[in-house]
Formats: structure tokens, C-alpha cells, sequence
């Protein structure tokens, strides 16, 4: 992480960093055209501006995939990055426009959306939910800030199972371009903190295989 930038203009671009459900394309576009993804409970009313991301990248991060707390839209925990704790995350980056990156927070957050995020008396982007109560500024690409939702950092939260429908959208998103093969992609979810026991290797493959 680095020093807080400034708040970008609404149509200045930032990267988008997701690592959990919107590592799937498909589900990310509910956020931006609204609608209701496969096995979502929800129904996403998207943002001010619906177009599609100018690019996307597949990145590799320092530290490690969690799940905790409970979903409102998919039940079971939800994908928090740990950027202290021993591994790799794999995310998919969007490059969108702050306004754009303000309205997924806005949806995230189950909040209004229609402004763009602002700056606390701490110096951190607010408008966040009690879940994802912290956005990171991560090192900027070629100058364009790179951000991401957590949770705040030091946060202890008990580690509890992911359901199987946001796993599925997980997979859906590893499969897409990461470079993961099925084993791969169970092998590294098995690794996140939650996921076992409550799901083994066996079942992870079924359900693999089950979302083609």
C-alpha cells in the first residue's frame, strides 16, 4: 500500500480490483447494467454509467483469500483479502471510471448510489458497508490508481464456510483466463481460510464441474 492519492474526478479511470464473485466478467456487469446474477438473491439496480470496463487484467496479489462474516445476497461468508497474510490472491482488475468504481462500492454497500466516493476525517474513502469497511489504495499502474474493498486491516473475523452458488461464481472466474486448471483452481480455494472443512477437495470438483 502507499500513501492515500487524490480523489480521482468521476470520469478519471482507476483499476477495480475484485477477487471474490466479480472475478466472473459476466457477474461484474450486473454492477454496471444492473440486474441479478445466476444465484444471487439480489437484483443489482447498476450505476450511472453502464459501460463496460476499458480493460481487464488478471493479477497475482500479495497476501491471502479469506471468508467470513454472512452474505445477504449469497449466504454463507463472504471473500475478504487478507494483504498481510502468507500467499497469493488472484484478482481480476477492471479499468473503470471513479464514478463507475463509486457505484460498486454503493451496490456492495447496499446504499444509494449516484456520488462519488469521498475522503474521511482519516483520510480513507468512506461510504463503505459494516462488511467491507475499507477500501485499499494499492501501488497505482502507470499512474492510475489501483483499489480494492476489504476489510479494515488487523479486522479478526471468525472464518465461516462460502455457499455453494458464490463458489460456483468463483470458479466461473478462475476458469476465465487465470491460468488454473480444475485442480488448481480447488487447490487454491482449499487454501483460503473458511473453505475447509465444510468443503473438500471432492466436493469442490463436482461443483467445478457442475457450473459448465
Amino acid at each position: 500500500m502507499h500513501a492515500p492519492m487524490h480523489i480521482p474526478a468521476t470520469h478519471d479511470l482507476v483499476w477495480y480490483v475484485a477477487y471474490g464473485s466479480n472475478l466472473s466478467r459476466e457477474r461484474f456487469r450486473a454492477y454496471l447494467e444492473g440486474g441479478r446474477p445466476v444465484g444471487s438473491r439480489r437484483h443489482y439496480p447498476g450505476g450511472r454509467d453502464a459501460s463496460q470496463p476499458r480493460e481487464s487484467r488478471v493479477l497475482r496479489l500479495a497476501g491471502r483469500l479469506g471468508f467470513a462474516g454472512t452474505s445477504a445476497v449469497w449466504g454463507g461468508g463472504l471473500a475478504f483479502l487478507d494483504p498481510d497474510g502468507d500467499g497469493e490472491v488472484v484478482a481480476r482488475a477492471y479499468l473503470v471510471t471513479f464514478g463507475q468504481f463509486s457505484d460498486v462500492v454503493a451496490q456492495e454497500a447496499h446504499r444509494d448510489g449516484g456520488r462519488d466516493l469521498e475522503r474521511g476525517p482519516d483520510g480513507r474513502l468512506g461510504a463503505l458497508s459494516r462488511v467491507y469497511d475499507t477500501i485499499l489504495e494499492l501501488e497505482p499502474r502507470a499512474g492510475v490508481p489501483v483499489m480494492t474493498m476489504t476489510a479494515r486491516p488487523g479486522a479478526t473475523r471468525p472464518p465461516v464456510a462460502p455457499a455453494a452458488a458464490y463458489l460456483a461464481t468463483i470458479l466461473a472466474g478462475l476458469a476465465d483466463g487465470c491460468g488454473l486448471d480444475a485442480e488448481a483452481r480447488v487447490g487454491y480455494l482449499l487454501r483460503a481460510r473458511g473453505v475447509a472443512p465444510a468443503w473438500d477437495r471432492a466436493a469442490l470438483l463436482a461443483l467445478d464441474s457442475a457450473r459448465r
